[in-house]
C-alpha cells in the first residue's frame, strides 16, 4: 500500500472511530516530538547520581513482594533515603496500591498521607474484586498513615496544601493525570528545600516515558522546570532545588556503584 493509501486509510479509520485519536496523541513519537520542540530535551531530562542525593544510603526495605506493578528496590531506597533526611518527615503519596511505598516511608517518617481512588469507583471501572481488596494491603494498620479515598484529579488538595517534606506522584500515569498530579503536588511543598518524586518517568532506568515526563513539564510552574532530573538506578523523576549537577550518562554507561542485598523471605 501507497504512503498516500495509508494515509487515507488511517483517515477513514479516525473518522470511524474518534477515540482513535486519543491512540495517537498518546504516542511516544508524538510526545518526544512535542517536548524536543517546545522544552528542548531531546535526551529527556538530565540524571541526578543516587548518592549525590543520599549519601548515606543504608536501609531495609521491607515490605517488598516482587510482584508486578509496584515500585523497584532502587525506587524505595530513594523514597526511604530521603525521608529520612528530615526529621519528623511529613509525607504525602497520590496512588497506593499495595502500600509498599508508604509502608517503607512510614518506617522513617512522622506522618504519611496516601491517596488513591476510592474502592467503589474501582469497582465501578470495571476492576476485579482481588484488585480493589489488594490496595492499602500493608499500611492499613499503620497508626501514622492516613488513608484518602478520591480521585486525585477532583480531589480538594487545599487542606493540604504547604505541609509537606516529600510528595510521591505515582497515580494514573497518563498525560491529563501525571499534569494535574504534578500541579497539585507543587502546592504541596512545605518550603524550597522540599521534594517531589514521580514513579514510572521510564519503564527502564535508563529509556523515558515522553507522555509521563509531558504531564510533569506542563504541570510544572515555568521558573521551577529546571529543577527538574531523573535519579540514577531508578524508574523516578525529581524536582529538587539543591545545588547538585544533573548529567545525561553515555547510552551504555560503565557502572560507577554497586548495591548490596541480603535477602530474607518471609510466609504471610
Amino acid at each position: 500500500m501507497s504512503k498516500i493509501g495509508k494515509f487515507l486509510k488511517g483517515l477513514k479509520l479516525l473518522a470511524g472511530n474518534p477515540w482513535l485519536m486519543n491512540v495517537i496523541l498518546d504516542d511516544q513519537y508524538v510526545n518526544k516530538k512535542d517536548i524536543t520542540e517546545r522544552y528542548q530535551l531531546p535526551k529527556g531530562l538530565p540524571t541526578l547520581e543516587l548518592l549525590d542525593l543520599c549519601p548515606n544510603l543504608n536501609e531495609t526495605i521491607t515490605p517488598y513482594t516482587y510482584l508486578d506493578g509496584g515500585s523497584t528496590l532502587a525506587d524505595l531506597l530513594l523514597l526511604k533515603g530521603l525521608a529520612r533526611q528530615y526529621p519528623q518527615c511529613a509525607y504525602f503519596e497520590i496512588g497506593t496500591w499495595r502500600g509498599e511505598s508508604v509502608a517503607n516511608v512510614a518506617s522513617v517518617a512522622s506522618n504519611c498521607v496516601t491517596l488513591n481512588l476510592p474502592d467503589a469507583t474501582m469497582r465501578a471501572m470495571g476492576l476485579s474484586e482481588d484488585y480493589v481488596r489488594l490496595h492499602r494491603y500493608f499500611s492499613k494498620h499503620l497508626a501514622n498513615v492516613t488513608h484518602l479515598q478520591h480521585d486525585s484529579t477532583t480531589f480538594d488538595f487545599s487542606p493540604h496544601n504547604n505541609k509537606y517534606d516529600l510528595v510521591f506522584v505515582d497515580g494514573d500515569h497518563h498525560y491529563d493525570s501525571v499534569k494535574s498530579d504534578t500541579a497539585n503536588a507543587y502546592h504541596l511543598l512545605r518550603d524550597e528545600n522540599s521534594l517531589i518524586v514521580w514513579h514510572d518517568y521510564g519503564n527502564t532506568p535508563a529509556d523515558v516515558r515522553w507522555d509521563v515526563l509531558r504531564g510533569i513539564l506542563d504541570g510544572m510552574p515555568a521558573t521551577e522546570r529546571k529543577h527538574l532530573y531523573r535519579v540514577s538506578n531508578t524508574l523516578c523523576a525529581i524536582y529538587c532545588r539543591r545545588p547538585l549537577k544533573g548529567f545525561y550518562p553515555p547510552e551504555i554507561p560503565e557502572p560507577n556503584k554497586v548495591f548490596e542485598a541480603a535477602i530474607t523471605i518471609k510466609k504471610l
